[in-house]
């Protein structure tokens, strides 16, 4: 029996991507990414009032789908409207809140955090995501000819600017004399990984900071960020990524959060944050290090079994 076809409908950002192919790959389906990009006019309309035609996002070829998965409020008018107008019955899941009825989807997937209720509505423990812990454990050796094997390592993981944080050279320094003081005090090697929101001038910042004794990965590379995950000891992220937070926790590792000063109200950041602390997943990056149990958070797949129930 054939698998059924998947159609990924992100505006490609990581976060939204290692979403929708996280969920593809734990259903089991075959699938292919279409990025969304709305038209000019559209974008002044928020998806609740936005009516469901394809004039109002750009139009693209695509094969027959079965299944629909999109992320992020560009593809939710694309996703209602694809779905209208299959010529076959199709199964529409949007990972986020839509901001418009959720009858319009079969499911909607979100975080607890972020209290929306409904009979199609799953809730996950934080982001789903793409990684799984045999693809961790495969890629564990990648950094090693790099790194020193009389150390124990720290892996920071750097977000980038968006319009909650303030990702200016004093915050980020800041960051840094902490994990600094941290590594030496515990003879830890650092790794420093950056994502694709990572600007440049940070990791030159970070490159010229750390100096040659730890590791600044220079470009965004999946295989290094996987063996930093299976490598190190300890695990500090920036508080603007959810996903890679998530992410993280997929290891069972003690995580810190490093904060950054926000610009306006962070309240679902620090929702997320809270429950993670409830959790006893992550703690706040301050002048101590120390280790913790916890269970490892594998949400993707939790979610994708009750789906496939209910197909």
């Amino acid at each position: 029996m054939s698998k059924l076809k998947g159609l990924l409908l992100t505006e490609g950002m990581h976060g939204m991507i290692s979403q929708v192919e996280g969920l593809a790959k734990a259903l089991d389906i075959d699938y292919f990414h279409q990025k969304v990009e709305l038209n000019k006019f559209a974008k002044f309309f928020p998806p609740k009032i936005t009516p469901i035609s394809s004039l109002f996002f750009k139009k693209f070829n695509i094969p027959e789908f079965d299944i629909i998965i999109s992320c992020g409020r560009k593809s939710v008018i694309p996703s209602i409207y694809l779905k209208k107008n299959s010529k076959k019955k199709t199964i529409n899941i949007h990972i986020q809140d839509p901001k418009v009825s959720l009858k319009n989807f079969d499911y909607v997937i979100v975080p607890e955090h972020d209290g929306l209720k409904g009979q199609n509505v799953i809730t996950s423990k934080g982001a789903i995501h793409y990684l799984t812990t045999d693809e961790i454990k495969k890629n564990s050796d990648y950094l090693n000819n790099k790194l020193s094997k009389q150390k124990e390592y720290l892996l920071l993981v750097l977000g980038g600017p968006n319009k909650y944080y303030n990702y200016n050279d004093k915050n980020l320094l800041n960051i840094f004399e902490k994990i600094k003081k941290l590594i030496i005090y515990h003879n830890l090697q650092a790794i420093i990984i950056p994502s694709m929101r990572t600007p440049k001038n940070i990791i030159d910042l970070a490159d010229n900071f750390f100096g040659d004794e730890n590791l600044v990965i220079k470009s965004v590379d999946k295989k290094a960020y996987l063996s930093g995950l299976s490598l190190a000891k300890y695990i500090v992220v920036t508080c603007d990524s959810t996903s890679m937070i998530s992410e993280s926790a997929l290891t069972g590792k003690p995580i810190y959060v490093a904060e950054i000063p926000s610009k306006r109200d962070d309240f679902r950041f620090r929702q997320f944050r809270d429950l993670f602390i409830r959790l006893n997943i992550i703690k706040i990056l301050d002048n101590r290090l120390e280790t913790w149990q916890y269970e490892k958070l594998d949400e993707t797949n939790k979610i994708a079994e009750k789906i496939k129930k209910k197909l």
